[in-house]
């Protein structure tokens, strides 16, 4: 999968392909590909190739192209599905799924390039209005974007950056997570194959401490989309100066399970929100607040739940959770399950590893201090904290430095009404995991958690276009 980019500037420089990255399998440690090691010469040829084009498909062909490339998404989901589980240690059943997830934002990518987002506003409304009519319209940004993704979600998250970008006529230098190159490569090759211009699309793939300064302090960069840790978001933010950012960083998302909760529902959304990707999503649930009148029997409920979680072998059709992504993750959450046992937590379920594997893992009698709720804990880690009313769990919720989403469980509407209004989040799901959304939806937080600007394919959309406005003399 030799990315149109890298290939350009390879003839153009004649640089050779190595050194070169290699991407392992993290259940078996097999070489499972190849990718280029890009130099800083290239990174800056990608980007004098994007700001040389000047895209002017029509919003028909904009839209024939991204519904192509959703009917080859569908057509290849299994393929797609053994590509990602291979280089990311997801279990088949995550990958299948975040396979019909790129279709879905390719779909609506396509859908919102046909709507008119043009405004007419008339001017005569007030005394000291005229007989004219005020117009808006969208243009590309003048410049070019920077979209640089995470390892989580391989090929979804590129989707999220890459089709509103295509939606409306811009330019994209795109870096995958070194650690999952080959979905973001393959996602660009189904783009091209559909008719995309290949100069709009650009895939980098390299160390980031070589490139990544580049790519958000080049001269052609207008705006930079960043998912990924809160430490490097803030560092593209102190470096990028006077540009466009778009920062969706990490998540330490409750679920706040009432005392009228219907228990089998809440722990269920709780096992699913754990331990669905690995627990690897900023949504995913990393803290489990529960109401002291419920709080065992929803234990009770998670721990059997837990246990019954299949979890292995990523490639095998049943299981249900594969690895992390990497040994160096698994340790991490073991020393930080450790460091909380120490701290006086108790263990309930789980807590082996091996390798990049990190059973799911039950902990209760959690205190809000420690590190393993206080901090985003990026894997299966069920933590369980009690709360005696719903002022405590509020403040427990808010005592975080993030701020992305949240899941409710109870059926009280006066509840419902406070949480609405008073969890800083930007996202309230009521009998729903936290991470519950749609492609097209809008989607950010708070806090640590981003900077307000919102994703979602409409969203983004609004952020990869400048709003014009002009009057004309006719009412």
């Amino acid at each position: 999968m030799l990315n149109e980019a890298l290939r350009i500037a390879g003839e153009k420089i004649g640089a050779g392909r190595e050194p070169a990255i290699n991407v392992h399998n993290p259940y078996t440690g097999t070489l499972v590909g190849r990718v280029p090691k890009a130099t800083l010469e290239e990174v800056k040829l990608a980007y004098e190739t994007a700001r040389a084009c000047k895209p002017t498909l029509s919003r028909f062909e904009r839209a024939a192209i991204l519904q192509r490339a959703a009917a080859l998404v569908r057509e290849r989901v299994e393929a797609i599905a053994a590509l990602i589980t291979s280089e990311s240690g997801l279990c088949l059943k995550d990958t299948r799924y975040e396979a019909g997830r790129v279709a879905d934002v390719l779909m609506f990518g396509a859908n919102e390039c046909l709507r008119d987002d043009a405004q007419t506003f008339a001017c005569d409304i007030t005394p000291h209005g005229r007989k004219r009519r005020v117009h808006t319209l969208r243009e590309p940004l003048l410049g070019v974007i920077t979209a640089i993704t995470p390892f989580n979600h391989p090929m979804n998250q590129v989707a999220h950056k890459v089709v509103p970008a295509v939606a409306t006529n811009n330019r994209v230098v795109l870096k995958p997570s070194e650690k999952v190159p080959l979905s973001a490569l393959a996602f660009a090759d189904l783009l091209y194959e559909a008719g995309l211009p290949p100069a709009m699309l650009q895939v980098i793939t390299g160390d980031p401490r070589e490139i990544a300064d580049e790519m958000i302090t080049n001269p052609a960069v207008e705006l930079v989309t960043f998912t990924g840790g809160v430490a490097i978001g803030k560092h593209i933010a102190a470096r990028s100066g006077y540009r466009r950012l778009v920062l969706e960083l990490g998540g330490n998302d409750p679920i706040i399970v009432m005392e009228d909760a219907d228990l089998d529902e809440a722990s269920s959304l709780a096992v699913q929100g754990s331990y669905k990707n690995s627990g690897q999503r900023c949504t995913a649930v990393k803290r489990m607040l529960v109401h002291e009148a419920v709080r065992q029997r929803f234990t009770d409920l998670v721990v059997d739940k837990t246990r019954a979680w299949r979890h292995g072998d990523p490639a095998h059709p049943d299981t249900e959770m594969g690895t992390v992504i990497d040994e160096a993750a698994a340790r991490q959450f073991e020393a930080r399950v450790d460091e909380a046992l120490a701290q006086g937590a108790r263990l309930l379920a789980g807590h082996r590893r091996e390798g990049a594997f990190f059973a799911p893992t039950v902990i209760d009698r959690v205190d809000p201090a420690m590190t393993v709720v206080r901090e985003e804990t990026f894997g299966p880690v069920s933590p369980i904290i009690g709360f005696s009313n719903i002022d405590e769990a509020i403040r427990i919720s808010n005592g975080t430095a993030y701020g992305l989403s949240s899941a409710v469980c109870t059926n009280r509407l006066d509840y419902i009404n406070r949480f609405v209004a008073e969890l800083q989040v930007g996202t309230v799901n009521v009998r729903e995991v936290p991470g519950y959304r749609l492609e097209l939806t809008p989607f950010g937080g708070l806090k640590d958690s981003g900077l307000g600007c919102k994703e979602g394919v409409q969203e983004a959309m609004k952020l990869y276009t400048h709003l014009k406005t002009y009057s004309l003399p006719w009412t």
